[in-house]
């Protein structure tokens, strides 16, 4: 263990440069901001475009399903092992509680759990709804209510709409704060490093990463119906929330010599990193595969679309996936 640790700190020190270091932080927070404004308004500006077209409906579909993918992948192969990485060094590990308990995987499920309170209390009132009578002349009867293209007619079928669209709304807001806390993350680890080569191939491998995973949320923003000036706030944050990260790391170090090795700073980026996980996780495979697999009756009703769209759920997993190689 020591011999290791002997090792890494003297390839480290072979890479620090701070003028370097601070020279392409600068140039990633513009690259950055564009390639995050890029990724995550393009679905949506095509989404805006092609509304009420015919292929409108199957488009919104697989641009989900790439997104699905691309956060599951973004929480269980960058984020995830970041996580079990960063308790696991051996600055970390070998001190006490931490060398005695996986605590990554705790704090992922304590953050998957986390999502799933936020759903339930988000959407208590909708679950009020489930059931809501329809009186005749002849009888009362109950109806449930189901997906947006229910059986269900006049001023009935607008209240499922509505139902509907305000789930897609908080799936989109609580998937926003997953992400962006992972954004802070990587911005104030990369903020802080002066490791240039760390940062110079992180640069370019964050730009892909900020636009695959933008248009991974902006899929599901577009979907969700949201004023235009609350489109452009979330586009906004999305893109500000890893430069900022950036500058506020750059800050830290200036002004207290933090080093981003150092062991306080691994277990805040392992818990962080973790809970981020943990929300992700859920929001993928509960909030976007399961709906869209098991109760989007347009999917449903059309094996070719079920078909593309597991295909642009592995394509979104894989393109990001490969991004591991670099970032």
């Amino acid at each position: 263990m020591a011999a290791a640790c002997a090792t890494d700190l003297a390839r480290a020190a072979a890479c620090r440069d701070g003028a370097a270091a601070a020279h392409l932080k600068v140039i990633s927070i513009f690259v950055i901001f564009v390639t995050s404004m890029v990724g995550m308004s393009s679905p949506v500006l095509l989404a805006g475009i092609f509304r009420g077209k015919p292929l409108y409906d199957r488009a919104i579909v697989l641009i989900k399903c790439f997104a699905a993918g691309v956060i599951l992948s973004t929480s269980l192969v960058h984020v995830l092992p970041d996580a079990y990485a960063a308790l696991a060094d051996c600055n970390v590990a070998s001190r006490h509680p931490w060398k005695d308990f996986p605590f990554a995987g705790l704090v992922t499920l304590v953050g998957a759990l986390l999502a799933l309170l936020v759903d339930l209390a988000a959407s208590s009132h909708v679950e009020h709804a489930q059931y809501a009578p329809v009186v005749t002349q002849e009888k009362e009867a109950v109806v449930e209510l189901g997906g947006c293209h229910g059986g269900v007619g006049g001023g009935e079928g607008e209240k499922v709409e509505e139902l509907v669209k305000l789930k897609q709304k908080l799936v989109s807001q609580v998937l926003e704060i997953g992400i962006i806390f992972h954004s802070v993350i990587i911005g104030v680890t990369m903020g802080m490093s002066q490791n240039v080569c760390t940062i110079r191939p992180l640069v370019a491998a964050l730009a892909f990463h900020q636009i695959f995973e933008g248009m991974g949320l902006g899929g599901c923003v577009a979907q969700a119906g949201f004023s235009v000036g609350t489109i452009a706030y979330m586009c906004f944050m999305f893109a500000v929330t890893t430069p900022m990260g950036i500058m506020l790391g750059m800050a830290l170090f200036s002004l207290t010599g933090f080093d981003d090795s150092s062991p306080n700073a691994l277990i805040m980026e392992g818990l962080l990193g973790s809970i981020s996980s943990g929300i992700l996780i859920y929001m993928a495979l509960v909030d976007l595969i399961a709906v869209d697999f098991f109760h989007n009756k347009l999917m449903n009703s059309n094996p070719r679309l079920k078909k593309a769209s597991f295909v642009a759920l592995t394509l979104g997993s894989a393109a990001m996936s490969i991004l591991a190689l670099w970032a």
